[in-house]
């Protein structure tokens, strides 16, 4: 009995069900999407970070080194299990020829390693421990993402050639955001080589606790062990290797939890529209003494068919499309030991969203509690208590046509009715600015600013020599009299010891320079001008526990400085732990410099960047455009690629949402729609209204939702952001994209649904519908 009463229902009503249904089924797609895009990201790091033993302490080091003493310190320091000190190989990017490709416009540190011993294990794309022949090498994943060679093509390093073999996988080096990338060859070959390059150390402990590696970090500093280059640890490591992942997922969730918002209010829509249909039949079965329970359970059952069929749906759309979205993580991590459970937790996403639907419905459907029998019977339709509209009345009309201010005015009256649909359309620009403004953003020269360094045209960075600020003063006075540089400024790096407030002493890298030159933007104070103030990235200030205004003491030879903080800025560079100051110091190795320069007519930028590589073979030169997009590409790619698949969501909701509106309305002013054409308004006449309606209500949800995107988005995407070391985060707005396509794209999606689902207005017969 209740199975034909659903069939017939649903057969009655096939779009209403079906729309209901799609809606379900997006949620539901969403929702699983995203937990299985969760579990498998993490599952995927955990899997390759086991298999290749990833070290839980690695300090990278350039210059001169005493493995003894450091084997020392391993063996007396109690909670060292592994130590190991791997070799680094650097070789210019002009050396490298992967194909018909050079490597020499990557920003990337190119070297030659050798596998490891202990751990830290180079993996091919199966997961398994690469063993290189002579003659063969292995490339980072990441050149095989961007297309740079194939299995078997030729490759040439510094004049020697080999085959490339394969491509690897390195638990600490894979992410763009790693400055270093690792070729891998045989120990004959690398023994050829050794010459050819500048030699830098990985300095790698594994701990038997973890947990301890803050007081791991504090013995090595004090103990004056090699430091002179960054410091990672295996979180940071987790960390670098999740991003660019991560912040897509991070987007379908935020995108997920909008459109089960939206779904809720769709459901309610359809819910009330088809009461507002059914009215006098429920009428009549309270009149016949049904129970409301009884009614409610056929009514119940219908939701449950619906919701129980979109949710599958759902979850066979997320296994179609969790291909595509896992790409990359296969590609770059392999594949998750938790797959399987990436399935349940799929679908245990989808039993929570059935069950909330389920329990929604069942709240709305109290409201058969209000319904009047005697009335229901008589009108066949809820009788409103509508609002006077007496100060905007037709008489006092002189601006608008008289059917685009009937729409305007039961706009007006019935606000509460719209209320719905208003914030349906205010969460669909939410969701198609907001991706769109995150991913304009991290892809515009401007995102440089998040990484603690000015705007500039280009850059030269000099490591892994020899005499580096002899080289740095060189090119420096060179660019001084290049006629077509506007400004250029050295920037210095080099390792500090910086006391805690527990008394304890930890490494501290500060980058000495004029920083007046090429400002950064400060969260919080300024730049430093003085010698006694230093200016401390997001996450070193939260780490040392220092704000604006503190002190912190260095130690410089056995001598304590005091420094003043002068601000506090943003940087996702060098694991997002920096300092600037501007004082001179002569005792502390160089760790690297960086040149930066202005030109005075940026369509020349390509082609000095080009002159200045051949002339100073010694440096890294990069257009800072290139620097960026070779850094954050991966990250960009992946926001894009979501941020298009929430337009294209967002748009979908925007049709179906009105289309159900619309129908609902028609069905609930029927007998005023009746009386209308009692009045002589032809059937066009009250299209023109009820597109009057939507497009008002439109122009404030879009209104509404641009400045909530512009606001509340922004301090969404920023607490985002600040995860990986970017504070004040601001949106770069493309003005043409989200203050005009993206407006007449909803224009267009709400005209053609209030068409389409206005279209039986005109079916409405007077002599049905007018009673008295």
């Amino acid at each position: 009995m209740n199975f034909r009463i659903i069939r017939n229902d649903i057969l009655k009503s096939k779009a209403i069900s079906f729309t209901t249904m799609v809606f379900v089924a997006v949620s539901a797609m969403l929702v699983s999407l995203a937990a299985i895009l969760v579990v498998n990201l993490s599952g995927a790091i955990d899997t390759l970070m086991t298999q290749a033993k990833t070290p839980h302490f690695m300090q990278m080091h350039s210059g001169e080194i005493d493995t003894a003493r450091l084997t020392s310190f391993a063996e007396q320091h109690t909670n060292v299990e592994e130590f190991q000190v791997v070799e680094f190989l650097g070789i210019d990017g002009a050396q490298i020829m992967l194909g018909d490709q050079s490597l020499a416009n990557s920003v990337q540190d190119n070297g030659l390693s050798v596998q490891s011993e202990k751990f830290d294990y180079l993996l091919d794309l199966n997961g398994h421990i690469i063993h290189v022949s002579d003659g063969e090498i292995y490339v980072p994943v990441s050149y095989r993402k961007n297309n740079a060679t194939e299995v078997g093509d030729r490759a040439v390093i510094s004049g020697k050639e080999f085959i490339v073999a394969g491509f690897l996988r390195d638990s600490t080096m894979n992410s763009t955001l790693s400055a270093s990338k690792r070729f891998l060859v045989s120990s004959n070959d690398y023994a050829d080589m050794k010459n050819l390059g500048s030699m830098e150390y990985l300095i790698e402990f594994r701990l038997k606790d973890f947990s301890a590696i803050g007081a791991f970090e504090t013995a090595y500093a004090t103990a004056g062990l090699e430091a002179n280059g960054p410091t990672v640890t295996y979180t940071l490591f987790k960390l670098m290797n999740a991003i660019s992942d991560g912040m897509m997922i991070a987007v379908i969730l935020f995108v997920s939890v909008l459109v089960v918002t939206i779904a809720f209010m769709c459901i309610r829509f359809t819910l009330l529209a088809k009461i507002e249909d059914d009215y006098r039949e429920i009428g009549v079965m309270k009149a016949i003494g049904l129970r409301l329970s009884d009614i409610k359970k056929i009514y119940l059952s219908k939701y449950i068919t619906i919701a129980a069929t979109g949710s599958i749906f759902g979850y066979i759309l997320s296994l179609v499309f969790q291909g595509r979205l896992l790409e990359n993580i296969r590609l770059y991590m392999g594949e998750s030991e938790n797959a399987s459970f990436a399935y349940f937790f799929g679908i245990i996403g989808i039993l929570l969203v059935f069950l909330a639907i389920i329990l929604y419905v069942n709240f709305i459907l109290r409201s058969f509690r209000k319904i009047s029998t005697a009335e229901a019977i008589r009108f066949g339709t809820s009788q409103e208590k509508s609002a006077s509209a007496k100060y905007f009345s037709l008489s006092r009309n002189r601006l608008f046509n008289t059917n685009t201010f009937l729409g305007a005015q039961d706009v007006l009256v019935r606000k509460k009715l719209y209320a719905t649909s208003l914030m349906v359309l205010v969460l669909s620009t939410f969701i198609i600015i907001v991706p769109q403004n995150l991913s304009n953003t991290i892809s515009s020269n401007s995102f440089i600013s998040y990484m603690g360094i000015g705007n500039y045209d280009m850059r030269m960075d000099i490591q892994q020599t020899d005499n580096i600020s002899e080289k740095a003063d060189y090119i420096l006075k060179t660019m001084n009299s290049d006629s077509s540089v506007s400004k250029a400024a050295v920037f210095t790096t080099k390792t500090f010891k910086a006391k805690t407030e527990e008394g304890t002493e930890e490494n501290i890298k500060i980058e000495l320079g004029d920083h007046s030159i090429f400002p950064i933007n400060y969260s919080e104070g300024r730049a430093p001008t003085e010698e006694n103030e230093i200016a401390l990235s997001t996450l070193n200030a939260d780490e040392l526990s220092k704000k604006v205004g503190d002190v912190i003491t260095l130690v410089m030879e056995g001598k304590e400085k005091n420094l003043s903080v002068s601000g506090i800025y943003s940087d996702i560079t060098n694991g997002g732990k920096t300092a600037k100051a501007v004082f001179n110091d002569h005792t502390a190795d160089v760790m690297w410099s960086i040149i930066s320069v202005e030109f005075s007519d940026k369509s020349i930028v390509e082609g000095k960047v080009t002159q200045y590589a051949n002339l100073f073979n010694f440096a890294k030169v990069s257009a800072i455009n290139e620097f960026v997009s070779q850094t954050f590409g991966s990250t960009i790619n992946s926001v894009e690629k979501a941020s298009t698949a929430s337009v294209a969501v967002a748009l979908i909701i925007t049709v179906l949402v009105t289309l159900l509106f619309m129908k609902m309305l028609v069905v609930k002013d029927r007998h005023s729609i009746a009386v209308m054409k009692s009045f002589g308004f032809t059937n066009a006449d009250i299209r023109v209204q009820y597109i009057s309606r939507s497009i008002i209500v439109l122009i404030v949800g879009i209104v509404v939702g641009t400045l909530l995107a512009n606001t509340l988005g922004e301090v969404l995407a920023g607490a985002m952001i600040s995860l990986f070391g970017a504070s004040s985060f601001t949106f770069v707005v493309n003005p043409l994209s989200v203050y005009l396509l993206s407006p007449l794209l909803m224009v267009c999606a709400v005209l053609i649904a209030t068409i389409i689902g206005t279209s039986n207005a005109g079916k409405i017969k007077i002599s049905e519908h007018i009673k008295e």
